[in-house]
């Protein structure tokens, strides 16, 4: 059970109800994150100003993006994260063999070098510290500066979103 209480699906406050409305204008029941982000609206306000950005606006392909979230996601055991972003990744392009691999993509003939490089990310920026100059270096024989940038700073937005998911002991949506 969640650690504080989740926001109703049409709360009374007039700025948080905007903002759900404007999460199911693209589409998207509201999530339980959000449900407990809503207890400060301020808050959900910025943070749904970083997270869509990031999602819609990125030039890197959403494939790739996916896959670094996903492994993320594996990294940091959160399951949430996980179960929302597998159908992402497969509505991107990124098959459910790659999927399944993911754990093992160190070894896996399923993922390209350029992959591998986004991958390595994912898991030092995860495990933390940070992402090392070699694996920066890798990625850099892929992506160019402004990619790079975007890569980082999703995979860091990413254990944000992890550790906000754990620390709230936020469960995944009855469906």
């Amino acid at each position: 059970m969640a650690r504080i209480p989740m926001q109703p699906d049409s709360p009374a406050d007039p700025q948080l109800a905007a903002m759900f409305e404007e999460v199911r204008a693209r589409g998207i029941e509201i999530p339980n994150l959000y449900r407990i982000l809503g207890n400060s609206p301020q808050m959900l306000r910025a943070w749904l100003d970083f997270a869509w950005p990031l999602r819609l606006n990125a030039s890197t392909p959403r494939s790739i993006r996916e896959l670094l979230i996903l492994r993320g996601a594996q990294v940091s055991q959160t399951e949430y994260e996980w179960v929302h972003h597998v159908p992402m990744a497969l509505t991107a392009g990124v098959s459910q063999q790659q999927i399944d691999a993911l754990a093992e993509w160190k070894t896996s003939s399923l993922f390209s070098d350029r992959e591998r490089a986004v991958l390595r990310i994912a898991d030092e920026v995860t495990a933390g510290p940070a992402a090392s100059e070699e694996a920066v270096q890798a990625l850099k024989q892929h992506f160019d500066e402004a990619a790079v940038v975007e890569l980082v700073l999703t995979a860091s937005f990413y254990v944000c979103v992890s550790r906000v998911l754990r620390s709230m002991a936020i469960e995944l949506e009855a469906h």
